[in-house]
């Protein structure tokens, strides 16, 4: 069931990734324009702690839904759009309008199948028992290794993975890539990490499994011995894997070798067998080998034969990926611990909810198409990109006067701006479901399966073919942008385009603050320490001169160190290295978003004061307003050692101190406690 696209998710780089639910929150934030006065705390002094003084009474007078682990900005718009989304999604369901067969229908009938859970739990482990039945009937190591390849789609299992996606080396082409396999617990770190509250969500891992493997019939002492081997393996399996942080840098992950190398690495596979079971038809002289370490490893725990412990681990990993289309009872008992345990969360997100969220993690530009002949207006379209131009100018003009780059590397810089592609709103040519299998008359989980099915299938074809540039990586109705350095572009779905982040009846100050910044962040992601690697045609290739380079390392460091002090809780801190590209775009992105700002009213004029705030306070606290939020302890720690973003609480803050013109906007001085000496202040572009 699951295809391994994890290529896709380390080549770009997004803005944010939060989740909502709160009706009454929803309406009151979207109802209110510009700066909302009754959230501030003016009490308290910008000088003294900025953050609290624009959101402290929302601070204090906000609570976190039950069936969410953070709350802010980001998840009243998902509300509010996940609202609308569902509603264009009824209305297209009553009329009868979209035949068997139409990408729409297939929307409908994968939102209509999940929440028939009556037909669910009916089914009970009845969709799954054939791939079950298949791990069981496994004999021999040969047997084992049919049936990871010949089943890749519906059997799950942590030893590899094939994928295509563009090659780092020449980006107009997709290349095959040879990936780790899936694991149990979200990150290497789970596994490695000697720290207590590792060991014990070690702990409440193998109860959980112990817990799943019994609505397979295992008696209770038989799951326990069996997640302990789980635990164990998948352990063995992580420790050669890249950490977090070496992740982030694709050099790591450029390991082209042709089928007789990979042969002589992993011997214990036919690997253009493999390949052909996978489904490619293509004969391949080179694929990318995104870890050779970790092949070295499974080699060796292939090479030992234990083919009753691979069954127990492809089992219980087959069993987890679908969980979450079996019975509503193994549903809850699978949310319990990825929610609940390791992220907070009091309760499950309404059902309607989970069902729109998986048509548009599956088919979500077949929603796409309705939400925006809906939603988005055309003008919505021609002010984002007046905005955009507005921002990328500011960004070119704070290059060419960098003081520590030289000539050379600016006009390399400059070139790069200059061949981005801007994506907003949604895609000119949308994706084509034509040929996945789904449909009303299938249970949710066959319909789920046809879903992997068709994209794996569609991935795989993609080898050695070029690659379409016209394809988005999110659908219209992402709340969310991202930037994409093999296409060298940034994206900016439809939905993001509206209030907190942009509202044409506020004014320029607050948009600028808010999308503006938004935008200069994607931008900065082109230059941050891994997208800098990536030259203006998406190839991945120095375009530095030493100097430089060390300069912009220098900086860098300067700036994860800064970040790496942030105490989140108790001795749990931020990763300064590997939040360190996200970081930079949000320093970036403010900085072109306030040249920006100044461009415009060089060309407009100049506003008058607005509540009492100049157009420069405005800017600041509008940036400070989009990243409020309050979350769960667990989910932060789940958030420092898994998502490559700064907490929001720090991402309102911590880029102002390094911003001249923020200490110049609310007089901020030596002694106050926001202020940073100029001389410690980070500078980057």
């Amino acid at each position: 069931m699951k295809y391994n696209l994890i290529i896709a998710a380390a080549a770009m780089s997004a803005l944010a990734f939060t989740s909502c639910d709160d009706k009454k929150t929803a309406e009151a934030d979207t109802e209110e324009r510009g700066i909302i006065l009754s959230n501030m705390d003016t009490t308290l002094s910008p000088k003294d702690d900025f953050y609290n003084y624009v959101n402290g009474s929302w601070m204090k007078n906000t609570e976190i839904p039950d069936d969410q682990v953070r709350w802010g900005g980001f998840g009243v718009l998902r509300k509010s759009t996940d609202k609308d989304v569902l509603a264009i999604l009824d209305k297209a369901d009553k009329s009868g309008k979209y035949k068997e067969g139409t990408d729409q229908a297939k929307a409908i009938a994968i939102f209509n199948t999940k929440l028939d859970t009556v037909a669910r739990d009916k089914a009970g482990l009845t969709p799954l028992q054939p791939t079950l039945d298949k791990i069981a009937a496994v004999k021999s190591p040969a047997d084992f290794v049919k049936l990871m390849t010949l089943e890749a789609n519906s059997v799950s299992q942590p030893f590899i993975g094939l994928a295509a996606f563009s090659n780092p080396s020449n980006s107009s082409i997709n290349s095959a890539y040879i990936t780790p396999g899936s694991l149990g617990l979200p990150d290497r770190d789970y596994y490695t990490n000697t720290d207590p509250k590792s060991v014990e969500i070690r702990g409440q891992y193998v109860d959980h499994i112990t817990r799943m493997l019994q609505f397979l019939g295992d008696d209770e002492a038989s799951a326990k011995a069996q997640a302990e081997t789980i635990l164990a393996f998948e352990t063995k399996l992580a420790e050669p894997r890249l950490d977090k942080v070496q992740s982030r840098d694709f050099r790591n992950f450029n390991n082209p070798r042709s089928v007789d190398q990979i042969q002589e690495m992993v011997s214990a596979i036919n690997w253009k067998e493999a390949i052909k079971d996978m489904g490619v038809e293509k004969e391949l002289d080179t694929l990318i080998v995104m870890q050779p370490k970790y092949m070295a490893l499974v080699q060796n725990v292939m090479k030992d034969g234990d083919v009753e412990t691979w069954k127990t681990v492809t089992r219980w990993a087959t069993f987890n990926s679908a969980a979450g289309a079996l019975t509503t009872e193994i549903e809850k008992a699978n949310w319990d611990f990825y929610n609940k345990t390791l992220s907070g969360a009091k309760k499950q997100r309404p059902a309607d909810e989970r069902a729109l969220g998986t048509v548009n993690g599956t088919v979500g530009e077949a929603l796409g198409k309705l939400y925006v002949d809906e939603m988005f207006p055309p003008e919505a379209k021609e002010k984002a990109e007046t905005m955009i131009a507005n921002v990328i100018a500011a960004y070119q003009d704070r290059i060419k006067n960098l003081d520590w780059m030289s000539e050379d590397t600016k006009v390399k810089a400059i070139e790069k701006l200059n061949k981005f592609t801007v994506k907003i709103g949604y895609p000119d040519s949308w994706e084509d479901y034509s040929t996945m299998a789904v449909s009303e008359d299938k249970s949710y989980y066959d319909n789920i399966t046809a879903v992997g099915e068709w994209a794996f299938k569609k991935n795989l074809s993609e080898i050695n073919e070029p690659v379409d540039r016209t394809e988005w990586g999110m659908s219209p109705q992402t709340v969310n942008a991202y930037f994409n350095p093999f296409n060298n572009e940034i994206v900016f779905p439809a939905a993001i385009l509206q209030p907190p982040f942009y509202d044409y009846k506020a004014d320029d100050a607050v948009n600028y603050g808010g999308i503006g910044a938004v935008i200069g962040h994607e931008i900065s992601h082109a230059f941050d320490d891994s997208g800098a690697r990536f030259d203006g045609d998406g190839n991945l290739v120095n375009w530095w001169t030493e100097e430089d380079l060390k300069q912009f390392g220098e900086r860098g460091k300067a700036l994860a160190d800064q970040y790496s002090a942030i105490e989140v809780l108790d001795s749990v801190y931020v990763n300064g290295e590997f939040t360190l590209g996200e970081n930079i775009g949000d320093l970036g992105g403010v900085l072109a978003a306030y040249d920006g700002l100044q461009r415009h009213y060089k060309e407009n004029g100049r506003p008058e004061d607005v509540d009492g705030f100049t157009a420069e306070q405005r800017f600041f606290m509008s940036w400070a307003t989009v990243w409020r939020t309050k979350q769960r302890d667990e989910s932060l720690r789940t958030q420092v050692k898994t998502d490559p973003h700064t907490p929001g609480r720090w991402r309102a803050t911590e880029p102002l101190k390094n911003v001249d013109a923020f200490y110049e906007a609310f007089d901020i001085k030596e002694g106050d406690p926001m202020y940073v000496a100029p001389a410690d202040r980070v500078r980057i572009w």
